[in-house]
């Protein structure tokens, strides 16, 4: 098959090794402009090394993209984590049009952050998409969908790079294959079952200590690695990464203890009354310094969070 590779970063190059592996020619790859001071993309390293043409426009839809994709004569496009819009008008010069990549079973977590919002809404499984893209953000008819567990203390990034990121490349290939030779089936999304998230920020990942232990914890790992969910300690950010969850049995387990109050601190990591429960974390950032074992962070027993 004759492919062409639209995306960026590690899943991007992925993408593209496993279609040059198999002996498919990549006969070009549309990668995300350069951002200053931004580290090298691997995806436009990779095809870099192999030489094969690079284009790194800022908007799809200009005269020059379009012209570009059909000047390659392209069977099919593969959407290899892409955050451009690409217009129908792009997506239709393939052969057989293009199919895209999206981290979670459509129509469920529409949106940038799929992965984070279904740890922090406390899912048990997700998955991910091949589909056809249109329009409308993530709605296109879909080709193919996998499913992956959602573990009890899977983080953002363990659910992605552990799990759907090697399904993704996988389901992409397969996908390219059914589409070529006329054995895909697609079917439209339910939009009564659709649900759309934007970016977690600052405001989404703040942690409140008076929720639910259950819910603190969904919080932080899925905001782990970033953004990092977040509570203040004084007048600092404290941004908590790698934790674990503890149930309170009793109200003797909690009796005398404020809500966001850190109770104990050691090698184990630094423990925090949350409502049900504590948080015990072991890895925290103070304010935009690094990332820091919890034990190093100076926060004394007794120290109210969040306040």
């Amino acid at each position: 098959m004759r492919i062409v590779i639209v995306g960026q970063q590690a899943f991007g190059k992925a993408v593209l090794e496993a279609f040059s592996g198999r002996g498919d020619d990549i006969v070009g790859v549309f990668a995300a402009p350069e951002r200053p001071g931004a580290r090298p993309d691997p995806l436009v390293m990779a095809a870099e090394e192999r030489k094969l043409p690079l284009f790194r426009f800022p908007k799809y839809s200009e005269p020059e993209a379009l012209d570009a994709l059909r000047g390659l004569n392209a069977d099919i496009g593969v959407m290899a984590y892409v955050l451009l819009f690409a217009p129908p008008e792009f997506c239709a010069i393939p052969r057989h049009g293009m199919i895209q990549f999206h981290p979670s079973l459509l129509p469920l977590h529409r949106g940038p952050a799929s992965i984070p919002w279904a740890i922090i809404r406390g899912r048990a499984e997700t998955g991910l998409s091949v589909f056809r893209p249109t329009p409308g953000l993530d709605e296109g008819p879909v080709i193919l969908q996998k499913r992956v567990t959602i573990g009890p203390d899977d983080t953002a990034a363990s659910l992605y790079f552990d799990k759907i990121f090697p399904l993704g490349v996988e389901a992409l290939v397969q996908t390219a294959d059914l589409v070529v030779h006329g054995r895909a089936t697609e079917w439209t999304q339910n939009e009564s079952e659709a649900t759309y998230e934007g970016w977690v920020r600052e405001a989404e990942s703040r942690i409140n200590w008076a929720n639910h232990v259950d819910f603190v914890y969904d919080l932080i790992r899925g905001c782990n690695p970033a953004p990092g969910a977040w509570t203040m300690c004084g007048d600092q950010k404290l941004y908590l990464f790698d934790a674990k969850k503890l149930i309170a049995p009793t109200f003797g387990a909690v009796r005398g203890k404020k809500l966001g109050e850190v109770v104990s601190s050691g090698p184990e990591g630094m423990r925090i009354h949350a409502q049900g429960g504590f948080i015990e974390v072991s890895r925290v950032r103070l304010g935009d310094g690094a990332k820091i074992k919890s034990s190093e962070a100076g926060i004394e027993i007794g120290t109210v969070l969040g306040g």
